[in-house]
């Protein structure tokens, strides 16, 4: 690998690191209404996905999990999400 390309692949891997640590903190700015991809732009993908509904001509429902991060740590938080838009958000205290 040249030198120019491990410059990039560092800068590149130090912005990502600074991107996931703002998400982290932006997770209490989640409302009730926002649709879900303002939600992945915000905060990222979750940790963890799970579908409570999933019928054919009925809305989805789904959860999505945030795990705790070096920046909101001790917290879950858990959106559930009804025809993309966020219905129900759940913060919780993990220890």
């Amino acid at each position: 690998m040249s030198i120019k390309n491990a410059l990039v692949f560092a800068l590149l891997a130090s912005a990502c690191a600074v991107a996931a640590a703002d998400d982290a903190r932006d997770r209490k700015f989640i409302s009730k209404g926002m649709h879900e991809g303002e939600v992945l732009f915000k905060i990222g993908k979750p940790d963890h996905e799970a579908f409570v509904r999933n019928f054919k001509g009925q809305p989805e429902e789904k959860t999505w999990t945030y795990f705790p991060h070096a920046q909101d740590p001790q917290t879950i938080t858990i959106l559930t999400l009804r025809a993309g838009v966020v219905a129900e958000i759940e913060r919780k205290i993990a220890r």
